[in-house]
């Protein structure tokens, strides 16, 4: 299974910081920290990556390559973000949101297959047992908060 975790790109807002980065010789403001967590929950036997599209190009060969892909990101990316998960869509290739977007907007506006709110710990588009995508429904609610001993450490997909 290749699992292609997206953080879309911040536009020329506050958030952006795209004036400031030069001055410290950096290319973005933030590690997109919370898909680096879904993918240390992600089965071991997943080829995964990691595409920032604030520093690199979200390519069609990317695109190609992925069977599922996790996006996340905040309110003032949703512009960017919609418009990952119709380019997915249109690709027919399952898409899977969360973060705090997710709890933001209107799922059916997202338009993504699956919208997850809370935490990844307690909600997954996984099946544990097969390690293959799980049915999972199109909006999901975890019941509860994972203990804080409970999340994995981060890894670069």
């Amino acid at each position: 299974m290749n699992a292609l975790l997206v953080y879309p790109k911040f536009p020329d807002t506050y958030w952006s910081f795209r004036y400031a980065l030069s001055f410290q010789g950096k290319r973005a403001a933030q590690p997109p920290l919370g898909l680096m967590t879904v993918a240390a929950l992600l089965p071991a036997s997943w080829n995964k990556r990691l595409i920032d599209t604030n520093v690199e190009r979200l390519r069609d060969s990317d695109l190609a390559w992925a069977d599922v892909v996790l996006l996340s990101g905040m309110h003032v990316q949703q512009e960017h973000l919609i418009s990952i998960v119709r380019r997915c869509r249109a690709l027919s290739i399952r898409t899977v949101v969360g973060g705090p977007i997710a709890s933001s907007i209107a799922a059916t506006k997202l338009g993504a297959d699956h919208v997850v709110i809370g935490e990844a710990e307690t909600s997954s588009p996984i099946s544990p047992a097969t390690s293959k995508p799980a049915p999972l429904a199109p909006f999901t609610n975890p019941p509860s908060v994972p203990p804080w001993i409970t999340p994995p450490c981060p890894i670069s997909a």
